[in-house]
Order: C-alpha cells, then structure tokens, then sequence
C-alpha cells in the first residue's frame, strides 16, 4: 500500500531562479571558428506540480518557462540525493515508459528529471531534429531549435544544482545522448556525462563530403555531440552500447567512444537499442563506487 501520496494538482506556482528578478537579458549565442557553440541562456521562472510523495520519493511536473516558450519536465527525487541527473529521451520517448526508472533511481539516492525535449512529440511543442531547417535559421542570426534544446537542458542542470546542491550528470539515450553529450560540453557544471545507444549525427561529415564549408560546415560541427568531448574533459564519461542494436550500428558507438577524452568507459550491455533495465544496473554500480549504497 502506498503511503503519504500527495493528492494530484498542489501547485507551487512560479519559483524563480536565482537572477531573475527585474529586467530579463535574453539569451545569446556564439559559435566559433571551430564551430564550438557557447551558450548564455536567459533564467527562467518554473510552475511546478506534486503529482505523489512518499516516504522514499517525490514525483513532480516542472514547468520550464523560458523566453522561446513552455519545456515540460518530470521529477522523481528522494529528500537527499547524493547526486542528480538531467535525462535527455530519445525519439519518441515518453515519461510513462520511465516510470519505474525513475523510482528505482530516487530508492537508490538519486533524483532524475525526465526532459520532455521540444519536438519529440510530446507535452513541449517543436519540430523534430532538422538541421535543415536549423540551419536557415542560424544563417538569419536567430536561434535554431537546437541551441534553444540545449538552453532548456543548462537550465535543467539549473535547477537541480540550486534545489539539491549535489552533482548533476548528462544522461541521454539514442538521440538524446548527442543532445546530453553537448550539454555536458557547453555546461561546465555537469558532472559527468553517460551517453547510451548514441553516435555522432554524421551530419559534419557529410557537410564535407559534399564539399561545403564556411557557415554550413560550422554550423555542422556545432551541433555534432564529438565536438564537446575535448570540453568534457576531465570529467568522467562513459558509453553504453549494444552490439546487437538495430538503430545505431555498434560500431558507430565504438568510434564515438574512440573520440572521447579519458577518463572514459565503454560498457557493452544486454539487449538492443536505447537504455534498459541492465544500463540502469550498471550505472548504479559505477555511481555506487563513487557515492556509497543507498543506506
């Protein structure tokens, strides 16, 4: 029998960041030469509502409400976490199919915000991954959805830090571990990042095969997730992949590895494509020799 729930829709409306208050300075963004984008996002306030509690845990939905529109997330936190994690889903992922996750995470001692990224199809609106249609924006001088994807994450990362006080990994799986591995890169205050069933995009190397360069090839690069692994360094990153995955062949997962910095840590796991109950078991017991066991 469940205890102590929290009767749906309590809400705490509009907690604001640090830095919020008075004028807003809107967010920027620059991408240099090598196309390595750096990112100044704007606060943003939240909405947020319990949706269960208990003894071991804390269920909430966050609203992240930035200048570029509404970003829907789901936390499952225990009272004292000894670390945090902002998981970036792949296509299609929704939070019902992390339900369990994310209790079994809380029970171990750490929280986990689910990302509902813009695009994915669903609670946050956007169009899925087009660096086409990104790309025309990036020539006008305005924000590509992709940029404004990560914004939302570094706020995630944000808010977590200021709630817990505890590191904060980038986790991500299938697409959304490119989308975390450059979280990680622009955010120096990500502890780690944890990339599962991922790749690079190929997006770069096909901008060179076809002989382009100047703005294109830059914009290419900036959205690349080996890009960042150079500004990852040191903190620690570790790969998962299968090597019976349908979606991202292995040995794509194998050359992303090879470009990433030590300390690093490629882990082959049980299954097919995209984080699954034997990832959650090994993440556990690599996070278990750094933080202790749950007591």
């Amino acid at each position: 029998m469940r205890t102590g729930i929290i009767a749906a829709g309590i809400l705490v409306v509009f907690i604001a960041l640090a830095g919020c208050t008075g004028n807003r300075v809107p967010s920027s963004y620059t991408v240099d030469s090598n196309g390595i984008l750096s990112v100044s996002c704007a606060p943003v306030t939240t909405s947020e509502e319990i949706l269960f509690k208990n003894e071991t845990y804390t269920k909430s939905k966050i609203v992240l409400h930035t200048q570029s529109g509404d970003v829907v997330t789901y936390l499952a936190a225990p009272q004292h976490p000894k670390a945090t994690i902002v998981y970036v889903p792949g296509a299609g992922e929704k939070p019902a199919g992390h339900e369990e996750r994310m209790v079994r995470y809380a029970a171990a001692g750490y929280a986990f915000l689910f990302v509902d990224i813009r695009g994915n199809g669903g609670q946050t609106p956007g169009y899925p991954f087009n660096p086409q249609q990104d790309f025309s924006l990036f020539e006008k001088g305005e924000w590509p959805q992709y940029y404004l994807t990560v914004c939302d994450l570094v706020a995630s990362q944000q808010i977590l830090s200021d709630r817990f006080f505890v590191p904060v990994y980038a986790v991500g799986s299938s697409n959304g571990g490119r989308y975390a591995a450059v979280l990680a890169g622009v955010d120096p205050d990500i502890a780690g990042y944890v990339g599962v069933s991922t790749s690079d995009w190929g997006v770069r190397d096909s901008v060179i095969q076809q002989g382009f360069s100047g703005d294109l090839l830059r914009f290419a690069t900036s959205i690349e997730p080996s890009t960042y692994f150079a500004k990852i360094s040191p903190r620690p990153v570790w790969i998962f992949h299968s090597i019976n995955d349908p979606v991202i062949p292995f040995n794509n997962g194998k050359q992303f590895f090879s470009l990433a910095y030590e300390p690093k840590t490629f882990i082959e796991f049980s299954g097919s494509h995209g984080i699954n109950d034997d990832v959650d078991d090994r993440i556990l017991m690599q996070w278990a020799q750094i933080y202790g066991t749950r007591d």
